[in-house]
């Protein structure tokens, strides 16, 4: 009987431990983070941007910010079903320091690579590999081109629309979100621009990188103080 009691417990132990919300500590820039998730490798419209990274711990993110990436992505298959999306870094298991960002400390920040269209005018995602600093290090011109892709910006808006209504759901909010100044007014140019003017909050000022091959995002989430 005292087996089947302990077998019992040891089935259920991983849905306790999985159920366990996240701590965060401190700021974006200063801080630590506690029962942390890994987002999922890939799904049926998105994908990590770096097997490797991942394998490294460079995914872990807070648990409701991984609801709400998650979540997001299962409505855009829904509004969105022939787009493609590719994520990239968020952060260690227990955040802190996570070079080279200045931020990806308590488990709130995601970076989202920029959706493209390919030169047969399909949704795709930009490479990312340890050649290209697994997209870090990609420039997109004047024209919004790189290499044959070009900036998809409704599918970019869909997904950041997608975020806003996946954190009301989940009882987040978005920070802010940081994409090149430059290239924020195309943004506004689609069908979700009335609806991106008036809820999500876009940095103004360029940042110490350009951020034109993926856009950041903070969310917010109460915090313990260090």
């Amino acid at each position: 009987m005292q087996r089947c009691i302990l077998l019992v417990l040891m089935m259920n132990l991983p849905i306790t431990v999985q159920a366990v919300e996240s701590t965060c500590y401190g700021t974006t820039k200063n801080g630590r983070l506690e029962n942390s998730k890994k987002l999922p490798a890939q799904g049926k419209n998105y994908v990590s941007y770096s097997t490797l990274a991942a394998m490294t711990g460079r995914t872990y993110v807070h648990s409701k910010v991984y609801e709400v990436v998650v979540s997001a992505y299962q409505s855009l298959q829904k509004d969105m079903s022939t787009k493609k999306y590719k994520y990239a870094e968020t952060g260690f298991e227990h955040g802190g320091k996570f070079r080279p960002h200045k931020t990806h400390q308590n488990g709130l920040s995601v970076d989202f690579m920029t959706p493209v269209i390919n030169q047969q005018g399909e949704s795709d995602t930009l490479p990312s590999h340890v050649f290209n600093k697994f997209g870090y290090s990609i420039e997109f011109d004047k024209n919004d081109q790189y290499d044959g892709y070009s900036i998809d910006y409704e599918a970019m808006a869909a997904h950041i629309v997608a975020l806003q209504k996946a954190s009301v759901k989940h009882g987040v909010e978005i920070w802010r979100v940081i994409f090149d100044p430059k290239l924020q007014p195309k943004l506004f140019k689609t069908r979700y621009a009335n609806f991106i003017k008036n809820n999500i909050q876009f940095s103004k000022k360029r940042s110490w990188v350009r951020h034109d091959e993926h856009y950041h995002v903070d969310f917010k989430v109460k915090c313990k103080s260090l």
